[in-house]
């Protein structure tokens, strides 16, 4: 029986509000969860919106023209969201990246950077679609921006226009990316969902345009992130035999992350054509070194992608309190954070309801 997903407004809702704890004492540098893991990466969710309807994020089944997305007042402010960011910075976090939807339909986002990079010590990055970046990537860099990185799951044009679902050809993304490399906003990482039957035929044709470009091709397992993308496991194509594909036609050598906590693990051409990724969150579960923390477009902060709710810290902001009681907020919700799903995901956890990846970011 064919059943509709029910639309999502409502869910967007489950959020708590955190208590403000007792101690107040001043965030020492260094913030560890239950398991011993620090708080290193700031994902932020600029809007809710998106120009593309991705089936494996945003599909018109649920994201249709009659779906209510938050209005403007609902959304943090520029100042909102880099007093949170100086408030996580001094808890340990030393990189921001941008992500909605699509964050380049946000207007002025420039004035955030620019607001953002003046926190000591912070990278400041971006995920995008790159079809806006044409427009828009010389102004990114001048306000500060560091780097891109680019979604773009396909070649082909038939399947890249079916996977994006708004009629939008590959080269609209291709000429993104030539305006960032243009830019200085490098070295640009390409993502990749890699969906079985859908697109994994085109795992070599990105290979083979992308080798000796200097950008670090980067390939995705298909994820249940929210509710809505009808995942199922045979839709997945492990990485290991994604690296297998790639081996038997350009021979891969793996090389060492570059920092503690990174996803993607690293191969390099063996021929020094460059490097490429894969991020393994259904196969290879990487929970127990995962430092991000992911704040959605209308200020509740996730301790995990999987997240079923939230914490409020717009409501706590917009009640009047201060920068220390914050502070103390985020130290103990962080300090209660157990979060390991992909270590325990099975048919059961799959389908359970799930905050949408389009309002907390990937």
């Amino acid at each position: 029986m064919n059943q509709r997903v029910i639309p999502l407004a409502d869910e967007r809702q489950l959020r708590q509000l955190p208590a403000i704890p007792a101690d107040l004492s001043p965030a020492s540098g260094t913030l560890l969860d239950s398991r011993g893991r620090p708080v290193k990466d700031l994902r932020i969710s600029v809007t809710d919106r998106c120009n593309f309807r991705c089936v494996y994020c945003m599909p018109k089944s649920v994201f249709d023209k009659d779906y209510a997305f938050l209005p403007r007042n609902s959304l943090l402010s520029f100042e909102e969201i880099t007093r949170l960011a100086r408030l996580f910075s001094a808890h340990g976090v030393t990189k921001v990246r941008l992500t909605g939807g699509e964050p380049l339909l946000r207007r002025n986002l420039e004035q955030l950077i620019s607001q953002l990079v003046n926190i000591p010590g912070m990278e400041v990055t971006l995920t995008t679609n790159g079809v806006l970046l044409p427009r828009k990537a010389a102004a990114l860099k001048a306000a500060g921006l560091q780097r891109v990185t680019v979604s773009l799951d396909s070649l082909d044009d038939t399947i890249f226009r079916a996977m994006n679902d708004m009629d939008v050809p590959v080269t609209d993304v291709l000429k993104g990316i030539a305006a960032a490399e243009a830019a200085g906003l490098g070295p640009i990482k390409i993502n990749m969902v890699v969906k079985r039957g859908l697109n994994d035929q085109e795992i070599l044709p990105m290979v083979e345009r992308f080798r000796g470009t200097g950008h670090i091709l980067r390939f995705i397992e298909f994820m249940d992130v929210g509710s809505s993308n009808g995942w199922r496991m045979d839709d997945v194509v492990p990485s290991a035999e994604v690296v297998r594909r790639i081996h038997e036609h350009h021979p891969l050598v793996q090389i060492d992350p570059n920092y503690s906590g990174e996803v993607a693990e690293r191969w390099r051409f063996a021929d020094g054509a460059g490097e490429i990724g894969v991020i393994s969150s259904v196969t290879q579960a990487f929970c127990s070194t995962c430092t991000r923390a992911r704040l959605s477009t209308e200020g509740s902060l996730y301790t995990c992608l999987f997240a079923q709710s939230g914490h409020d810290l717009r409501s706590l902001m917009r009640e009047g309190r201060s920068d220390a009681e914050l502070s103390a907020a985020i130290r103990q919700i962080w300090h209660r954070r157990s979060d390991r799903y992909s270590e325990i995901r099975s048919a059961e956890t799959a389908s359970l309801r799930k905050i949408e990846m389009s309002y907390i970011g990937g």
